[in-house]
């Protein structure tokens, strides 16, 4: 059940799917085809915060309800404040958002359907796997409105290569899920009925693995990704030494020696 299924029309609905510890969150505000407003900035900051904190959440999905993932900043709000204190405010807040995603130690995989634009196209971009329907569409389309998708650009041009990104963020014009796979940008399309299968496979196979693995890996990554080559490697050397003496990783070593399937504890 949601845990906020009191509160059905909150910006933001949780629901553990099932006992191996994957959570979906979900952004609840379908009329407005789950534009981050601030209370759902709010929301989002708040929850993968405590996700992060809870040991028994393995896989982290997030998803948006209705016929759309997020069409980015709920733009009526913005213009009813027109401060340049409040939008640096305001994207500030989002940046937050974005940056707990990354710094969570369990994988996040982004679910999408409709439409994922804007801000909503970083989020799937931030989000560490991506799983999309087929008829699921992409775009970082600010500079339509006259406003250079900056923030979203941070994103997308460390998920794909530098001209692609820059052609998206400089035309504003909308790709498909399949050029978005083809781009870095998801991992896997299927088609729109086999969305939620597709999703509950891929957190499967992460939630068969150990945690702290997953997790030291998962730092390791994002780390290394912004350090020159040779500090890259003495870090990924530190992280292995210690993830090797870690219980999990000295069982699964024996096991393969073994010839068996590794017994790990609390898995």
């Amino acid at each position: 059940m949601a845990e906020n299924d009191a509160r059905l029309d909150a910006p933001l609905l949780t629901e553990t799917r099932d006992a191996a510890g994957v959570v979906f969150v979900t952004m609840n505000r379908p009329h407005a085809f789950n534009a981050l407003s601030e209370g759902l900035l709010d929301a989002l900051a708040e929850t993968f915060g405590r996700l992060a904190a809870d040991d028994a959440v393995r896989v982290v999905v997030l998803a948006g309800a209705g016929k759309a993932f997020c069409a980015g900043h709920d733009l009526r709000e913005m213009r009813a404040t027109p401060s340049h204190d409040y939008y640096r405010r305001l994207f500030d807040r989002c940046t937050r958002v974005m940056m707990a995603i990354q710094k969570m130690p369990q994988p996040v995989i982004a679910r999408v359907q409709g439409i994922a634009t804007a801000a909503g196209c970083q989020l799937v971009a931030m989000c560490d796997l991506a799983v999309a329907a087929e008829d699921a569409r992409f775009a970082v389309s600010g500079v339509n409105l006259g406003l250079f998708c900056s923030t979203p650009g941070v994103a997308l041009s460390r998920n794909l290569h530098r001209k692609q990104a820059m052609e998206m963020l400089l035309t504003g014009d909308m790709i498909d899920a399949a050029s978005a796979r083809e781009r870095g940008l998801v991992n896997r399309v299927v088609p729109a009925a086999a969305l939620d299968d597709e999703v509950a496979r891929l957190a499967a196979s992460i939630c068969a693995k150990p945690a702290a693995a997953v997790a030291a890996g998962k730092g390791l990554f994002y780390r290394q990704l912004e350090m020159g080559i040779e500090a890259a490697y003495q870090l990924a050397g530190q992280t292995m030494a210690c993830n090797m003496m870690d219980d999990s990783a000295l069982e699964g070593v024996q096991a393969f020696l073994d010839k068996r399937a590794p017994a790990w504890r609390g898995e």
